[in-house]
């Protein structure tokens, strides 16, 4: 397989440093609009690999550069914002495209905190007709949260329960920062869209449904030697790709964010330092977000100064497959220390990365094999999992009291 990588920040240097210990992948391209920061990240990871300057905005510039590299698949490690023309780029030069956030959502105009509006991934579905007239596919939402956690919801559909009350996933971690007072462990600028906007919600009788940012406070017991977090609603991709295949009652996504993350947030949102919408500053065109995210460290430095473990899992509940209730968390649970030492990148991002590696290992054997848009519940769990458990972090299984 070759694979056109575009985006060499955290996660994306983190995918090239694993998948050069792969077999699967023949040669990769690491695209980035920095051509420093995208040698770095080959240099760091094979002499196999290969750097270029690339604009993620320009499709034609997209589907030139597959076309002339001859890659069979576009990895999108980049913010959601460049979503649909590397999408659309890739569809049109005949490759594969594999990404771990959909197309960006737009709240509804009169009732945003009731009613959804343009969903997250409603952009890439549109399209979808036209990536199975080309026998192409596109994996949307495979990382490791949206990711591994619709595979944990897929495996507990076809394996642990006969009928299921709820699929809630459950973000959290004790993560540590040396030296910083404020310093988020992913990009800002994807924290701050996912955070603010309103969060989506999916219930059988009622669909998708839209509530308050940071509704519905809980505190859930995180396994890993994390202990209890406080865990709010937050806007995600998983509620909006796991109705399309499974068949819950309910389905929702909770992130354990901590109230002085929450408070930032509000902050941010209070002074308007969250917008997308450029200003002018001292001559200069700028986007407040942009301004917040050059600000705070980036993530992919932060590694030799964090410590902890961060936990990404599915919680089900319903009733299992001998007629009994049932409750299980399914995680991934991965330490810093042992990331840093072992692939030179702190947990997050590490996390997230080996994710879409172990799918296009599954895609180039055959292993997974479709056409169209489809999110990773759309194919077997157990090939997933069984691969997933060979990278040197395992996921488990934790078996709860039913509520």
């Amino acid at each position: 397989m070759r694979v056109l990588l575009v985006g060499a920040g955290g996660v994306g240097t983190a995918f090239a440093r694993t998948a050069a210990r792969r077999n699967a992948f023949e040669h990769m391209v690491i695209a980035d609009h920095s051509r420093d920061r995208a040698r770095r990240a080959a240099e760091s990871a094979s002499d196999r690999f290969t750097a270029v300057a690339l604009d993620a905005s320009d499709e034609h510039a997209i589907s030139a550069l597959l076309g002339a590299e001859r890659c069979d698949v576009l990895m999108n490690a980049v913010d959601p914002r460049f979503v649909m023309p590397l999408f659309r780029g890739a569809l049109g030069a005949g490759a594969h495209y594999v990404d771990m956030a959909m197309s960006l959502s737009r709240p509804h105009p009169e009732e945003p905190f009731a009613k959804t509006g343009v969903k997250l991934g409603d952009e890439q579905f549109a399209m979808a007709e036209a990536w199975e007239e080309q026998g192409l596919l596109a994996l949307v939402g495979m990382g490791v949260e949206p990711g591994l956690s619709d595979v944990f919801a897929r495996h507990a559909s076809d394996n642990l329960f006969s009928t299921i009350d709820e699929i809630g996933v459950r973000d959290g971690a004790n993560l540590v920062v040396d030296g910083f007072e404020f310093a988020p462990s992913f990009s800002i600028w994807t924290t701050i869209e996912e955070c603010l906007n309103p969060p989506v919600v999916w219930e059988k009788d009622r669909g998708w449904y839209t509530t308050e940012p940071f509704s519905e406070l809980e505190v859930f017991d995180f396994p890993a030697g994390i202990g209890p977090v406080e865990c709010v609603n937050v806007e995600h991709e998983e509620v909006l790709l796991v109705p399309r295949w499974l068949e819950p009652k309910r389905v929702t996504f909770k992130y354990g964010l901590g109230e002085e993350f929450v408070t930032v947030l509000k902050t941010l949102h209070k002074l308007g330092l969250d917008s997308t919408t450029p200003v002018e500053v001292g001559g200069t065109t700028v986007s407040p977000r942009d301004v917040v995210a050059a600000c705070l460290p980036d993530p992919a430095e932060l590694g030799d100064k964090m410590h902890g473990v961060t936990c990404a899992g599915t919680w089900v509940t319903g009733t299992g497959q001998d007629g009994a209730r049932r409750e299980v968390y399914l995680y991934h649970a991965v330490d810093t220390a042992w990331s840093m030492k072992e692939y030179g990148s702190q947990g997050v991002v590490w996390q997230t990365a080996i994710n879409p590696i172990v799918a296009l290992e599954l895609i180039a054997s055959g292993a997974w094999s479709a056409t169209g848009v489809l999110g990773p519940e759309a194919f077997a769990a157990e090939p997933f999992l069984e691969r997933l458990n060979e990278s040197g972090a395992p996921w488990a299984m934790q078996e709860r009291t039913p509520r």
